[in-house]
């Protein structure tokens, strides 16, 4: 998922070198990803797929669209291939979630979902590392895309049959009740202004980097910087946040966000950019965990369309934000005014997530009427 969501950020540069890609070409690129990914929300939304299947086809078609930008010199196919590469990143994210969360929570190992996100940090790692070699060997866009989606597609064929034989049954009952919590749909709004705050940096960063520094040696390395902080962040977050409930950990974690998108903006030099990737690269990921847990937390037995609702409003977010740096694309000053604009929506957020804190003390488990721990020897114990 790292790949198919993030790859484009560290190929947009050498885009913008061997295409010609614009900075407002690269926006409405980004856009039909994020597209893409509001479409495969509503989807998951709308018929609840099983997890193992929206995960395995997920994975093949990440693969085998990220091989296909570097096949194609055509926009047209371009903005097709990253929509649809959007809409298999949205099922891969929520059928993960809806597949190992609750196991999880079984077990009684809450803290190992740090290991869950980690995955997505190592694989902007790997995209930014790749497009660092890309940079410093000039091989260009086209190589680099085929290089990321061959190794896409040896993670999701040698994922399989493992996601197969650790398949789990869906709750019936539970899948038949529509009903979804208010304080669900509000941690939705908010994870859609976390989704417009993070995604400028996200997206831009590395553009932003190559703009102010010639050398690719030293600005190739954001990305990667960004990735190891995702990867990193969650793990720690999982193994020593864990005693804090998952509203004041998003809240935390999104203060940390705002100061990292607003670095670049007080002044641009190697240290900033450095700030920003480790502050924005940190916590995006914790707050992606600790969102999800919450609306488990909230959403009772209706928690699967609850990610599916988040993962939504999350995209709505993302489809914002680089239309207003496209918006704003004609001006010296589009990517401070859209950074100011992007912290300010995540400062909103916590306001709302402070002013709707409900039972958020304690260490966070799913309900406990909601998975039950079974005797040993039972089935739920031996799946564990």
């Amino acid at each position: 998922m790292g790949i198919g969501r993030f790859s484009l950020t560290p190929i947009l540069p050498l885009m913008q070198h061997d295409m010609g890609l614009t900075l407002a070409q690269g926006g409405w690129l980004a856009t039909t990803n994020y597209l893409g990914y509001l479409v495969g929300a509503l989807i998951c939304m709308a018929f609840a797929p099983r997890p193992i299947w929206a995960i395995r086809w997920g994975l093949i078609c990440v693969a085998v669209l990220t091989v296909a930008m570097g096949l194609s010199r055509s926009p047209l196919l371009w903005f097709a291939f990253r929509f649809s590469a959007g809409v298999a990143s949205a099922f891969v994210l929520v059928g993960v979630s809806a597949w190992a969360m609750p196991i999880l929570a079984r077990c009684n190992k809450g803290q190992w979902s740090g290991f869950v996100f980690a995955g997505v940090g190592i694989g902007i790692v790997f995209a930014g590392l790749v497009g660092l070699a890309a940079g410093l060997d000039a091989w260009g866009s086209r190589s680099t895309w085929i290089v990321m989606g061959v190794v896409a597609a040896a993670l999701a064929f040698f994922l399989w049959w493992p996601l197969a034989t650790n398949a789990v049954r869906t709750d019936a009952v539970a899948s038949k009740i529509r009903g979804v919590p208010r304080r669900a749909f509000v941690a939705a709004a908010c994870y859609g202004l976390f989704g417009y705050g993070y995604i400028i940096p996200a997206t831009f960063l590395p553009a932003l980097a190559r703009g102010y520094i010639d050398d690719p040696a030293v600005f190739g390395w954001v990305w990667p910087v960004f990735g190891a902080a995702a990867a990193l962040s969650t793990l720690a977050a999982a193994r020593f946040g864990q005693r804090l409930a998952p509203r004041r950990l998003w809240t935390g974690a999104q203060w940390v966000l705002a100061a990292g998108v607003l670095a670049p903006v007080v002044s641009l030099n190697v240290v900033t950019l450095l700030t920003a990737a480790v502050c924005v690269g940190g916590t995006f990921m914790v707050i992606t965990m600790a969102g999800i847990k919450e609306v488990l937390r909230v959403g009772g037995p209706q928690a699967s369309r609850g990610v599916g609702m988040m993962t939504a409003a999350f995209a709505v977010g993302q489809i914002a934000g680089p239309l207003s740096v496209s918006l704003f694309a004609g001006s010296s000053n589009a990517f401070t005014v859209t950074s100011i604009m992007a912290a300010s929506a995540l400062v909103v957020g916590n306001f709302v997530l402070s002013a709707d804190r409900t039972d958020t003390e304690g260490i966070y488990d799913l309900p406990s009427d909601t998975y039950k721990r079974k005797s040993p020897g039972s089935r739920e114990e031996t799946q564990c």
